[in-house]
């Protein structure tokens, strides 16, 4: 009953075909957000479940609650001290990976969302071609005790191929030009799946559905959600920079503040989530940020900014499908 149990939390279908990963959101029955994460389905009753550090513990509890709701055959268990993760991300991910595993990387072997154990020199590891930098990529997860023996093979493979460590700065500055969401940063259980532009994840033909689907669903026939939306916002002023809390104005008028920024390097300026209210009451649309002039207030200065519902960068998402 694992997958049943986990498709009545999640907004997607999660029990689809073995081998493949999905982002999900968890709601409450009003419609708001209760988790950010992502369910791969290893076999017919097997599904590996990835949620942020900072929800770890309410996403397994969540978990729990409906197996015994449900009185499900289900078994949840906490494996996050039995892997480490390592992230190969950039255009040539697939090339380095290739290196090291006797399995097929290319793009039609291995598209977009698979998730199969691969070989990596003595270890088995969860390979994963999924992103949060916007880039073709992979996420590993092997078992502790060969997270070195695969770290050290990936580093001598790479180094030809010009691989490089990053941080998670860098990873922020990536995600924003993507417009990527961080739960419990940019948007939290105060919000709405539609309100935060998450809303391509709900399957409504699901037989069984899913908690806070009828919030949603109302929520989408009376358009109250069109009026609070997490937009991205750029400063046009290349020097200028975001942090956190700046200012956002539209027409003169405060309209909401920045909920993360980081400095956007392929953008060329400092890019940023911001959650927009319309005070006139207005449907903020495609109309509404084009008939708008947008400012970000830094500081004591006033700065011209661009605004927009879809990704900045790669906004049809062929860089990461590649």
């Amino acid at each position: 009953d694992a997958g049943a149990v986990l498709n009545a939390l999640s907004t997607a279908n999660v029990d689809q075909e073995s081998d493949m990963i999905t982002y999900t959101q968890w709601l409450n029955e009003t419609g708001k957000m209760e988790a950010d994460l992502t369910v791969a389905k290893l076999g017919d009753d097997k599904f590996f479940v990835v949620a942020t550090d900072t929800m770890h513990r309410h996403v397994e509890a969540l978990i729990k609650k409906r197996i015994r709701s449900q009185s499900a055959f289900a078994i949840c268990t906490d494996v996050s001290g039995a892997f480490a993760q390592i992230n190969v991300q950039g255009p040539r991910a697939r090339e380095l990976l290739s290196k090291v595993t006797s399995i097929d990387m290319d793009n039609e072997a291995f598209p977009f969302r698979t998730a199969k154990d691969i070989d990596i020199g003595y270890a088995r590891a969860l390979c994963v071609r999924i992103t949060y930098v916007g880039e073709l990529g992979y996420e590993l997860y092997i078992p502790t005790e060969n997270a070195l023996h695969v770290y050290d093979i990936l580093l001598e493979a790479g180094s030809p191929l010009g691989l490089q460590h990053v941080g998670l700065k860098a990873l922020s500055s990536l995600r924003m030009e993507k417009g990527y969401r961080d739960y419990g940063h940019d948007m939290d259980n105060t919000d709405t799946l539609l309100e935060v532009g998450l809303g391509f994840t709900c399957d409504f033909k699901k037989k069984e559905g899913f908690v806070g689907q009828e919030a949603v669903q109302k929520q989408k026939q009376d358009k109250s959600w069109m009026r609070k939306r997490l937009l991205q916002v750029k400063v046009e002023d290349p020097e200028a920079t975001m942090f956190h809390g700046e200012v956002v104005l539209r027409n003169g008028e405060v309209v909401g503040d920045i909920r993360a920024a980081s400095y956007g390097h392929t953008l060329g300026g400092a890019v940023g989530l911001s959650m927009i209210e319309s005070i006139s009451g207005e449907k903020i649309n495609k109309k509404y940020i084009e008939s708008g002039k947008w400012q970000v207030q830094i500081a004591d200065r006033l700065y011209p900014a661009s605004v927009s519902l879809k990704p900045m960068y790669d906004p049809t998402n062929e860089t990461i499908k590649a």
